[in-house]
């Protein structure tokens, strides 16, 4: 498990801290991913040899790249849609903190370049309620796509979020692709837990964990009821095989059809 899943119950201090490092020598994802988080008035520049994302998580700062300064403000990651600063390797930008701030930091390599953006609740890919009106809404979650190949084909990353309700599914029905991934989790309570399938595995993930997500394994997920689940998910391109979209485990791919409620069990009790 512990190959997999990397647990921080403390959280995380003030500056960054390195959770997963392109080149490690145990399940590597070719992901450099970490937290950073900035005091109230901070500044810290981007420029790398990595193409980089910085999603916001919690605070109110100012990114600044390609001459444009824009704020970012965001106060509870469950409830509002996310902001997100990504540059290519090499490029000059900026995160000016105005109150204290967290942000989730993924870096992969790219020999391409493309142009820096910042991401907002105005220009995100998408917010799609997936499940709704299957399965009796048991896989009912909001997911939160910031970019990915349709929308930012030069980038070697993908980036979003996934809001579990207390109880439910996400990440449904089990599905899998070549690409890695990470998951990076938080709770609305801090005692909060959900389940996380790692093909034939199940872990017990919690607020801070950080789960990796390799060799085309199966990994839905589950919230414990009374706790929201939020995770991050970011993906990494393959060299001539990008991601698209995941592959649905064959014997549960029906329960995403519109006739699936009439299949399911309705109890008797």
């Amino acid at each position: 498990m512990q190959d997999y899943l990397i647990r921080h119950p403390q959280g995380f201090p003030f500056g960054y801290t390195a959770i997963t490092r392109i080149g490690e020598q145990t399940q590597d994802t070719g992901i450099n991913f970490g937290i950073l988080k900035l005091k109230s008035g901070e500044t810290t520049t981007v420029k790398s040899i990595y193409e980089s994302a910085y999603l916001l998580i919690q605070g109110h700062c100012i990114f600044s790249c390609a001459g444009v300064d824009q704020h970012a403000e965001r106060h509870s990651c469950f409830n509002e849609d996310p902001y997100a600063l990504h540059v290519a390797p090499e490029q000059d930008a900026a995160i000016t903190a105005v109150t204290a701030c967290e942000f989730a930091v993924s870096q992969v390599e790219n020999t391409k370049s493309f142009q820096p953006r910042i991401f907002s609740p105005a220009n995100l890919l998408e917010s799609e309620h997936r499940g709704k009106g299957l399965l009796n809404d048991t896989a009912y979650r909001l997911v939160r796509t910031i970019f990915d190949l349709r929308n930012s084909p030069d980038a070697n990353l993908v980036l979003g979020e996934v809001i579990t309700a207390p109880g439910r599914w996400s990440s449904y029905p089990p599905h899998h692709h070549d690409q890695p991934e990470i998951y990076h989790y938080r709770f609305t309570e801090p005692q909060g837990y959900g389940h996380a399938e790692c093909g034939e595995q199940l872990f017990k993930v919690r607020e801070y964990d950080t789960y990796k997500i390799l060799d085309a394994n199966d990994h839905s997920q589950a919230a414990a009821p009374g706790y929201g689940m939020y995770y991050i998910w970011v993906i990494r391109h393959l060299e001539g095989k990008p991601y698209t979209a995941p592959e649905f485990t064959r014997e549960h791919s029906w329960t995403r059809s519109p006739e699936a409620d009439s299949r399911v069990w309705k109890g008797t009790f």
